[in-house]
């Protein structure tokens, strides 16, 4: 029989709600099982709700799930915000102290807590109590806690490891109808972050200077990544607001550090003028647009996808950018490292999407994220050069783009403005200039364009088309396999490069499919516009969504149901 339970912590900002999901997270790894898990949480330090929901199968799953087969609540209003979620036959888990819910399993996390030594571990007698009902052997959990606490000196790990005894004692005699067989076949993969893996994709990039300044849902991103400093030639700065973090990182670039900040709608509107300035200099950058829902602030810590449009249109005038969405932490850090290589080959920005949703939750990834053997660099030397002296910075060339020397570096001397300029980068008003360097900018475009992958298909010749972008990815694709279950001939397109728009692969993937819906979480649908915009192909309907919660599976498979 196969294993797909979904198990639901929740209780108040500062409980370590997070610390009890990662806890049975890890323990589930580690016996080979695939896991899949969202973070959602209130934009307060203490007292707002929150809740860590873990999917645990033995086959890879990508999205949540909307069912709850077990609930751990670790205040009553968990139970009260989330019992009608149980699926029948489900168990609730409730401390003692806040659980005259009719229905609830009365545990005292806290008391227990005590027992093991301080109140501080009742989370790890909640993990433990929560994989006793799974059937978890109570020596693989011993295994993962000696791994999390065997470092932190003390006597810290005996009392997690009592507190998990004692969570395992409290539920003993209560029976789980989905308890499942734990077979010893190793740990499955790694369990790594949506923001971890941009990071990672960001050092494989060779970016060597971060700035940001601190915004949810990015700022994770920029953490791990400062993380790394002490071991990898990376340099990591809390800039005093986000202006300031681009143009500390549109110095470094022109220095020749590849760079990257990190922010999300509000800071990026911040940025808007930088990347303006990155775009005249032909400076490369990398900015990470880690999307929330707006306007102004919004929700802080809950997800959507509405800054498609802005971030290809963002800053006055017109100029080359490419735009990147990555739909799971392995094309996450493919993507970003891409980004960092066609930035500097091109001179132009690029700005990489993901959310909320993406960003703090768990995947499972099977295979070791690989390095790159060799980072290839578009810069030049004196040594490049007939004469050096003779030097510009900006001078016309078919391609559009201009030998890139550093400055201080050689004998070439390298002049840039943010005002319109001549070849040697002196400000220039003359007609012939500005026309000049505005096609020299847009010469870029086709080059461009033939480094934009088509979008990935599934079962893309179905009669059915779903069609989405970035983090929607898991979730669009458990919906078809549950369309076609159902005898519906479904598929699906999933964008990862947006802009350059890779108008042809669309156009011969979408000519002949009778019904097309948009699945994003906007409510316009603004892939579809653009698809509309760059082919002239209109969608047939939208599955969308803007609560700031992400998209289940189900979610879209009755959006489609009650369309056809």
């Amino acid at each position: 029989m196969s294993i797909d339970i979904s198990i639901k912590i929740g209780g108040e900002a500062g409980q370590g709600i997070q610390t009890v999901g990662q806890l049975v997270a890890l323990v589930c790894r580690q016996a080979g099982m695939y896991v899949m898990a969202i973070n959602d949480f209130e934009s307060r330090i203490r007292g707002g709700h929150s809740f860590f929901q873990i999917r645990v199968s033995d086959r890879p799953v990508q999205a949540p799930d909307r069912r709850v087969h077990l609930l751990v609540a670790m205040d009553k209003n968990t139970v009260q915000a989330h019992a009608a979620e149980l699926v029948a036959g489900g168990i609730i888990l409730a401390e003692q102290q806040t659980s005259s819910i009719e229905g609830a399993e009365p545990i005292p996390f806290l008391e227990l807590a005590k027992q093991a030594g301080g109140r501080i571990t009742s989370n790890t007698v909640a993990a433990g109590a929560s994989l006793a009902l799974l059937g978890a052997p109570f020596k693989l959990v011993k295994q993962v806690l000696s791994e999390q606490f065997g470092q932190k000196g003390g006597d810290i790990l005996e009392k997690n490891i009592k507190a998990a005894e004692l969570g395992f004692e409290a539920v003993r005699k209560i029976s789980f109808k989905w308890v499942f067989s734990w077979k010893e076949t190793g740990p499955r993969g790694s369990l790594m972050e949506g923001c971890k893996a941009v990071a990672l994709g960001a050092l494989a990039g060779d970016c060597r200077v971060g700035a940001f300044y601190p915004m949810s849902p990015a700022t994770g991103i920029m953490a791990h990544l400062a993380s790394f400093a002490t071991h990898y030639p990376v340099v990591v700065e809390q800039a005093e607001d986000e202006i300031a973090a681009v143009n500390m990182v549109i110095g470094a670039s022109f220095a020749g550090a590849r760079a990257m900040t990190a922010t999300s709608g509000g800071g990026f509107s911040l940025m808007v003028e930088g990347l303006g300035l990155a775009a005249i200099t032909e400076t490369p950058i990398v900015i990470i647009n880690a999307q929330r829902p707006g306007p102004a602030t919004g929700l802080p810590t809950r997800t959507a996808q509405a800054d498609l449009h802005f971030v290809m249109r963002a800053s006055q005038d017109e100029f080359p950018r490419f735009v990147f969405a990555p739909g799971t932490p392995e094309e996450a850090y493919d993507i970003t490292a891409r980004a960092f290589n066609l930035s500097e080959k091109y001179q132009v920005p690029a700005i990489v999407l993901v959310d909320q949703y993406f960003n703090d939750s768990l995947f499972t990834v099977e295979h070791p994220l690989a390095a790159p053997q060799e980072i290839e660099r578009f810069i030049v030397g004196d040594k490049d050069m007939k004469d050096p002296a003779a030097y510009q910075r900006f001078v016309l060339t078919p391609s559009g783009i201009s030998p890139r020397a550093l400055p201080c570096m050689g004998k070439a001397l390298v002049v840039v403005s943010s005002d319109e300029h001549r070849e040697d980068g002196h400000i220039s008003e003359t007609i012939d200039d500005r026309i000049h360097m505005v096609d020299k900018r847009q010469a870029k475009w086709p080059a461009m364009m033939s480094e934009m992958q088509p979008p990935h298909g599934y079962h893309e010749n179905g009669d059915i088309l779903l069609i989405g972008w970035g983090a929607t990815k898991g979730a669009v694709r458990e919906a078809v396999d549950q369309l076609r279950e159902k005898g519906i001939e479904a598929g699906s397109l999933h964008f990862t490069d947006l802009w350059p728009f890779p108008d042809t692969a669309v156009v011969t993937a979408l000519q002949k499919k009778n019904k097309i819906f948009m699945v994003e979480h906007n409510i316009t649908a603004q892939l579809g516009q653009l698809i509309r915009q760059q082919t002239g192909i209109s969608f047939t309907g939208a599955i969308l969504k803007y609560d700031g919660r992400p998209f289940y599976p189900v979610e879209i498979f009755d959006g489609v149901q009650r369309k056809i």
